[in-house]
């Protein structure tokens, strides 16, 4: 099954200064956002992309631009970035454009920490209706990249905080209402590859880590037994993408929350 690389976008003066953004109009990358996006294009270099879309915040359309324009394997171009809205930050409706710490006085907020299934925004949007959409973009398109290029794509989802912990947390069969324990750093790469039976989590907060285990695999030699795609080994396999009878994939490197 296609494997999708869950991007976080890097960091902007929102983040930095504890603003919640939400879907504000003309929120740049700071500087050291467009260190992490230049950084991340970097380790995506061996990775062949063939797909690349983004929610439409400018953060998010800055940092899948950086990968589509950095190096790919064998020079070839990277393909063009697209746009899917379902990618789109939550709608925070009141909350948005301000400050955390002012945030943490509501009484909402503590339903946003224990129960964020519950939680709709004051004029905005359900957090179980972002995770819904975002898990229908992503799969739809995954079962698109799964039928034009095969079991072995690669393709890349640039996405927001919330939006990627709850499409993690469906594929770690987390309720919604656990996705708070998650952690999803700007520049960070999450991936996930869909089978038949369940979703594997292949990475999670990955800041930093060798991404030669999100390489497709080389062909099988004929008359060679390997798995079903959806089965994981037994013993835990030898990672790495060092085994042709499990999805390739090292361990989820899960970071402080920043």
């Amino acid at each position: 099954m296609p494997t999708v690389l869950l991007l976080r976008h890097g960091r902007t003066a929102a983040n930095a200064g504890g603003l919640l953004a939400g879907r504000t109009p003309g929120v740049d990358l700071d500087a050291t956002g467009r260190d992490q996006v230049t950084a991340l294009a970097a380790r995506l270099a061996p990775v062949p992309l063939v797909r690349i879309l983004a929610s439409p915040l400018e953060r998010c359309q800055q940092t899948a631009a950086a990968v589509a324009a950095g190096s790919a394997p064998e020079g070839r171009p990277r393909p063009p970035v697209g746009t899917d809205d379902r990618l789109t930050e939550c709608d925070y409706g009141q909350w948005t454009n301000r400050p955390i710490s002012e945030l943490t006085k509501e009484p909402l907020w503590a339903t946003v920490q224990a129960h964020p299934s519950a939680v709709l925004f004051p004029g905005g949007e359900a957090m179980r209706a972002m995770q819904a959409r975002a898990l229908e973009a992503v799969r739809e398109v995954d079962a698109q990249v799964l039928a034009e290029h095969g079991e072995h794509a690669v393709w890349a989802a640039v996405s927001h905080g919330d939006v990627i912990k709850a499409v993690l947390a469906d594929a770690l069969g987390m309720h919604l209402d656990a996705f708070q324990r998650l952690v999803v750093d700007p520049a960070s790469v999450s991936a996930v590859r869909y089978t038949a039976l369940r979703p594997f989590a292949v990475r999670v907060n990955d800041t930093g880590g060798d991404v030669a285990a999100l390489l497709p695999p080389p062909p099988a030699a004929d008359g060679a037994q390997t798995a079903s795609a959806s089965d994981a080994v037994i013993g835990g396999g030898a990672g790495g993408g060092g085994t042709t009878a499990a999805p390739p994939g090292g361990a989820a490197a899960v970071a402080d929350r920043g």
